[in-house]
């Protein structure tokens, strides 16, 4: 059967599939709760009939505030299905963003999945004048759960007047609205249609080179289309996903689970490597010197053999020795990582690559459903520092002015209640303006070189754009963070949050003692070498993009602290307000 409307995967997954005990799984208790096809359908379908008993009409706005995990698919299958709009709202914002998003898509019904995240909004759910009922997947006295609603459906249940309003959903329907902030400005609520994201996960079908047998392990917020598009080709293809507790428990879920995939961020991968290195710096004598070896050599990694036939020999000798053990610690599969949501530094990528880890960088937007361009697996189809190459059925032109704009299936049907908005956004011919700057390089690949709305000017007139200079930074394993600044100034300065596991590894081996980031930061033998970096990577760079002044930080930037999107990308005009001393001093 086709999939034109994404609850049609339910049906196309048990047609095309054996069947299989964890086409979905959750941990509840220490253990693993997993769902068939059959009992996953059946729960949609009774919460579908709870929805058709509860009155909801086709266009109705559902929220949903959860963590990943089953019930977050059973929840929107069961909106999809019934035509109303699925609005997934992230877990950790603001009281005053779930009140504006709340209140802005005109939310009918609340699913939130426990006791934290209810004690944020409970109190505003009175001020919030569309809704009309609140559901909890954990018993909760004040509120009806989700099996009450379940229940509900059993007892009404009415399977003609399901199929005719399933019947009536066309692809062109918005099926999600997703609100989104970037790292500046109010949220927008992004209209997605089923076309839009069953146009994306079909086009990226090709990519994983496994089949039915394949487990994906998923910790990325599912609010967010790069999670949920992959989990909804993760089902296309016949996969079973099992949903990790939490960011801290990840390596755990991985060593359980042995997953063919997972998709991830930089910043996860980052960690990974800092944590692969202390692990090193533990290590004594010629299994020491062996590990360093092997890592020095996978910084080292080309593609296809590239490197000659004595580096792949010494590559496979550290495979047996230490790339298998990396392997090990992640669940000890040839693992394929997507990584998306912010650049990725290449030296991870060859890194984890040259141990067996396939890491494919991809780039796209929530309002391009999301992916535009991607690496994939194909003879020339990848290629380091690169985001790949566009995707079928989506066209991509570089503006004037350095812009990628694109067109196609995936782009957005809009911004909810918000034409003006969107005419900024999507001109007269269709062109989708993402506001990143990059080329195409030989060969199709695209490269992203830094955002418009980031560029600044000196003192002296010269455009400065911050992020293709800070990820040149980030190659040093002494940095884990860096904002480079400099409107309006002579030269660029940047603040700098160091890579403290590697920076501590440092100071054991050079002996230095030390008892606090906030001590070591500022110790001269640090400083010293900090710039001795500075002075190492500002060599590739022009003349005005060098950093001329710097300063460290004892902390990173997080999400919870404010400096860091959702998607983790630096929230720039926040971090200049808390450091705004210290931006000052780098040009006093």
């Amino acid at each position: 059967m086709e999939v034109t409307r994404i609850f049609d995967l339910l049906p196309y997954h048990e047609s095309k599939f054996k069947p299989k005990d964890d086409v979905v799984a959750s941990k509840e208790n220490g253990s693993w709760v997993k769902y068939s096809i059959a009992q996953y359908r059946e729960i949609v379908d009774n919460i579908s009939y709870g929805f058709l008993a509860m009155g909801v009409q086709p266009g109705d706005k559902i929220a949903q505030i959860s963590s990943n995990r089953a019930e977050w698919n059973f929840v929107d299958m069961a909106i999809l299905q019934v035509g109303a709009v699925h609005v997934p709202i992230y877990p950790t914002i603001s009281e005053s963003d779930y009140k504006y998003i709340l209140n802005h898509a005109e939310v009918s019904y609340v699913f939130i999945s426990g006791q934290e995240l209810l004690r944020k909004i409970d109190h505003i759910l009175p001020e919030i004048t569309n809704i009309k009922g609140v559901f909890t997947y954990k018993d909760q006295h004040k509120h009806k759960r989700l099996r009450e609603l379940i229940e509900l459906g059993k007892r009404n249940a009415d399977n003609a007047l399901l199929e005719a309003r399933k019947a009536a959903i066309k692809p062109h329907d918005v099926a999600t609205i997703i609100y989104t902030s970037g790292t500046t400005g109010k949220q927008k609520g992004v209209m997605l249609t089923h076309h839009n994201i069953i146009s994306n996960f079909t086009v990226c079908a090709h990519i994983p080179p496994f089949g039915e047998e394949a487990k994906a392990v998923s910790y990325l917020p599912l609010c967010h289309i790069y999670e949920r598009m992959l989990n909804y080709l993760y089902h296309y293809l016949g996969f079973s996903i099992y949903y990790a507790e939490n960011l801290g428990t990840i390596t755990e879920n991985m060593k359980e689970v042995k997953p063919d995939i997972i998709s991830t961020v930089p910043r996860l991968l980052e960690k990974i490597y800092d944590k692969l290195f202390a692990t090193g710096h533990k290590l004594t004598g010629a299994k020491r010197w062996i590990f360093f070896w092997a890592l020095h050599l996978a910084l080292r990694y080309e593609l296809n053999g590239s490197n000659g036939f004595f580096y792949e020999t010494k590559r496979k000798l550290y495979d047996k020795l230490v790339y298998s053990k990396w392997r090990d610690a992640l669940g000890g599969k040839h693992l394929l990582m997507v990584s998306g949501g912010a650049a990725l530094q290449p030296r991870l990528a060859r890194m984890f690559t040259c141990a067996g880890i396939d890491v494919l960088e991809g780039y796209g937007l929530t309002e391009t459903s999301p992916v535009i361009s991607v690496n994939d697996l194909t003879e020339n189809g990848r290629r380091f520092g690169t985001v790949g190459k566009v995707v079928q059925g989506v066209q991509v032109k570089i503006g004037d002015d350095g812009e990628i704009l694109c067109k196609g299936p995936t782009v957005m049907s809009g911004y909810f209640k918000e034409p003006e908005m969107t005419g900024e956004v999507i001109d007269a011919d269709g062109w989708f303006h993402t506001g990143d700057l990059g080329h195409l390089e030989s060969g199709g690949h695209l490269k992203i070189t830094g955002r418009k709305k980031e560029l600044f000017k000196t003192s002296f007139g010269k455009y400065i754009s911050p992020q293709p200079i800070e990820d040149t930074f980030k190659e040093s394993m002494f940095i884990d963070q860096i904002m480079v600044v400099g409107e309006n100034q002579k030269f660029a300065g940047a603040l700098i949050v160091p890579d403290f596991i590697f920076l501590k590894s440092y100071c054991g081996v050079k002996e230095i003692p030390f008892t606090t980031n906030a001590e070591i930061i500022n110790l001269p033998r640090i400083r010293k070498r900090f710039q001795t970096e500075i002075d190492k990577y500002n060599k590739f760079l022009g003349d005005t993009e060098k950093i001329k002044s710097w300063d460290l930080l004892d902390s990173e930037w997080t999400f919870d602290t404010g400096e860091l999107t959702p998607t983790l990308k630096l929230k720039r005009n926040i971090i200049a307000k808390k450091h705004e001393d210290k931006i000052a001093n780098l040009f006093a």
